[in-house]
C-alpha cells in the first residue's frame, strides 16, 4: 500500500517538507501527569499567542485548538535554508480518565508552555440514616 507521501507528487520530491507546506498536519507535543490534587496537561506551544487558543471540556475530554502564525520575515531574508517549525492550525484532544471538577479547570500560557490544571473531584461522604 502506498504511503501518503508516495501518493502526493510534492511528497516524493520534498519528503516530509511537503507535509509542512500544507499547514494542516502539526500537533503540539504534550505531557499528562497527576499530582495529589489535580491532573495536569502541559502542552508545548512556542510562538502561539494566548488569543489564538481555544480550550473546551466535553465529558472526559479536554480539547485544545489554536493556530501558530508564521513570523514576519524581514526584507533581508533572501533564501530559506531549512524549515522545521510547523505553522497553521492544530488540535489535540486528551481523554482524562480520572474524575475532575469541570467548573474549576484553569489554564496558563507561560514561556511557550500551556498548563491546564484539572482539579480532581473529591469523594463526598454520605451519611446513612437509620
Amino acid at each position: 500500500m502506498a504511503t501518503r507521501r508516495q501518493q502526493e507528487p510534492l511528497g516524493e520530491f520534498f519528503g516530509e517538507f511537503s507535509e509542512r507546506l500544507r499547514g494542516d498536519c502539526w500537533q503540539p507535543l504534550l505531557d499528562v501527569f497527576e499530582t495529589e490534587k489535580a491532573v495536569v496537561v502541559r502542552v508545548e506551544l512556542a510562538g502561539v499567542r494566548r488569543e489564538d487558543l481555544r480550550l473546551s471540556v466535553e465529558a472526559e475530554t479536554l480539547r485544545i485548538r489554536g493556530v501558530r502564525r508564521p513570523p514576519e520575515h524581514s526584507e533581508e531574508l533572501e533564501r530559506l535554508h531549512q524549515m522545521e517549525i510547523a505553522f497553521g492550525p492544530f488540535e489535540r484532544s486528551v481523554r482524562i480518565a480520572i474524575p475532575f471538577d469541570r467548573d474549576q479547570v484553569s489554564a496558563n500560557l507561560e514561556d511557550g508552555y500551556l498548563s491546564v490544571i484539572l482539579p480532581k473531584r473529591t469523594a463526598r461522604s454520605i451519611e446513612v440514616k437509620r
